[in-house]
């Protein structure tokens, strides 16, 4: 039975006043559960307040839209308290206790995307509150709690049973939050829609790569991760990750066509990609885009701290490196035809431009 690799949307998990959290289900996207992959969503509203958590997973999270408040407690480590706005990318290890919180009227909306592989569930985050209805202080009894935290009955029955919310809730105006401290951020977030290009085709497209060298954490997360924004009816480049790593995309902005191909050169989907969905290419299969006229934008995380990528067309394709010889008895075409070929794309790489 084949794969469904077409891209979905994330559904609805729980939510109320103060935000929601989405998710991408692996009985829908069976590549997540392949994969080991889990993909997740929170948005939160003016005052919304996501209880502090942890999860099963490493990952990487990405602030799609608006800005907002985040606490991060590594393990053995004092809390970070860093403001984040669209664009910022944040490793999250294993272990790391994380808080959300929006004080802006837009909306807050942060992407999830990371390693289940030893998780409780493939292809799904499974994520352990600290407060709240379903938090860890309801699981136990109030002598448990009174000893572990050296409190009297009453402060017990406060710490279970006072909050009542589940995840997400909506904070009164009078309560104040940590304010976000600048010296925190350093060496915790990176905004791929500020940092350095790591490559820029005028008329084209651009990228920007999150690897170990600008984001250390992303080495204890496990993944690598970049924001690509091809311009319209910009081409990328058909290409494959050469190192074993699968690819997990998010359509960030704009729409655009996409072709896979797979073993025995079959296409394997060929389809209309935009803002929202999420896909999984296979290992080793090929896949490019081309943007429709208002571009197209993804980011993508990748199995691998230092990703690598074997481009199949462009000044750095792979067929550049091919021998004429060799590219004639492979194509079956005259010497003439091998130097058209050849003679083509010498200037761009990645990227194309659209056609004159």
């Amino acid at each position: 039975m084949e794969l469904d690799l077409s891209p979905k949307l994330a559904k609805k998990v729980y939510g109320g006043d103060g935000g929601s959290y989405h998710a991408w289900c692996p009985n829908e996207l069976p590549m997540l559960r392949q994969g080991n992959i889990g993909a997740a969503k929170l948005a939160l509203e003016k005052s919304g307040f996501a209880l502090p958590r942890y999860s099963d997973s490493s990952m990487v999270a990405y602030v799609l839209q608006g800005a907002g408040v985040a606490g991060i407690i590594l393990p053995e480590s004092e809390e970070k308290v860093i403001a984040i706005k669209k664009g910022d990318a944040i490793a999250l290890p294993f272990g790391v206790i994380t808080w959300w919180y929006n004080k802006e009227d837009t909306e807050f909306v942060v992407l999830f995307m990371g390693d289940t592989s030893k998780g409780h569930k493939a292809g799904q985050f499974t994520d352990f509150f600290l407060t709240g209805s379903n938090g860890i202080f309801t699981g136990f009894t109030t002598d448990f709690v009174k000893r572990a935290w050296d409190v009297d009955d009453d402060t017990a029955k406060a710490l279970i049973g006072n909050q009542t919310g589940k995840g997400i809730v909506k904070l009164d105006a009078n309560v104040k939050m940590p304010e976000p401290k600048p010296d925190h951020r350093k060496g915790m977030a990176l905004n791929c829609e500020e940092a350095p290009l790591d490559t820029d085709i005028k008329n084209a497209g651009n990228v920007v790569l999150l690897n170990t060298k600008n984001l250390p954490l992303v080495g204890q997360v496990g993944l690598g991760a970049d924001l690509v924004r091809l311009e319209g009816n910009a081409m990328c480049s058909p290409g494959f990750s050469c190192d074993s790593a699968l690819q997990v995309t998010y359509i960030v902005k704009g729409s655009g066509r996409l072709q896979v191909v797979g073993v025995d050169g079959k296409r394997v989907l060929e389809t209309v990609v935009k803002a929202g969905n999420l896909l999984i290419v296979p290992r080793f299969y090929v896949v490019s885009k081309i943007a429709d006229p208002e571009g197209l934008s993804w980011f993508s995380i990748i199995t691998t701290p230092n990703p690598m990528f074997t481009h199949l067309a462009g000044s750095i394709g792979a067929w550049k490196a091919v021998s004429p010889e060799v590219l004639q008895a492979a194509f079956k075409v005259p010497a003439e035809t091998e130097k058209v070929f050849r003679s083509k794309r010498t200037n761009d790489a990645i990227f194309f431009p659209p056609p004159k």
